[in-house]
């Protein structure tokens, strides 16, 4: 084989190299819709066969479980993407690349764990109060008084030391 068509070889994968939507969708556990969303954010790439079906790299199993936990814990889509962009896109990532991916996330999987833990600790105690109204409650919030710190559950979302 010429160094040409050795060099095409390598960089085009072959069909049975390659997943279907379908086959993607029942090895990672994410639905072809959802699939397709991540598609067209960029999160993921497929290419496309000759009638145009999608095709994925089995590298793109990582991508998309790296997605699925990410999400799962609360990361928006956009900090993924910025995540998976620093990823090397010629070649499969290797540990070093995912570990260094990792570091970089654990300030902000320290914090969502704190808000967690806020939650679980705090949301109990409201919600046995029985009044289940923070506007109106008198233990947590007389006289609607956080309203002035912010919209949301300012006293789950406040930095507490």
């Amino acid at each position: 084989m010429d160094p040409v068509a050795r060099t095409h070889a390598q960089a085009v994968p072959h069909d049975r190299d390659l997943l279907t939507i379908g086959e993607l969708s029942a090895r990672s556990g994410v639905a072809p819709s959802a699939l397709r969303f991540y598609e067209k954010l960029g999160l993921i790439q497929a290419t496309r066969t000759g009638g145009n079906q999608r095709r994925y790299e089995r590298s793109q199993l990582r991508r998309v479980a790296f997605i699925r936990i990410s999400a799962q814990v609360g990361v928006p889509l956009e900090t993924i993407k910025e995540a998976l962009a620093s990823l090397p896109a010629n070649r499969t990532p290797t540990k070093a690349d995912w570990a260094r991916l990792s570091s970089g996330w654990r300030s902000h999987l320290d914090e969502q764990i704190k808000l967690l833990e806020r939650l679980r600790d705090t949301l109990t105690g409201c919600i046995g109060c029985g009044c289940l109204s923070l506007k109106s409650c008198a233990l947590a919030n007389t006289d609607d008084r956080l309203a002035g710190k912010g919209p949301g559950p300012v006293i789950l979302t406040s930095v507490q030391e």
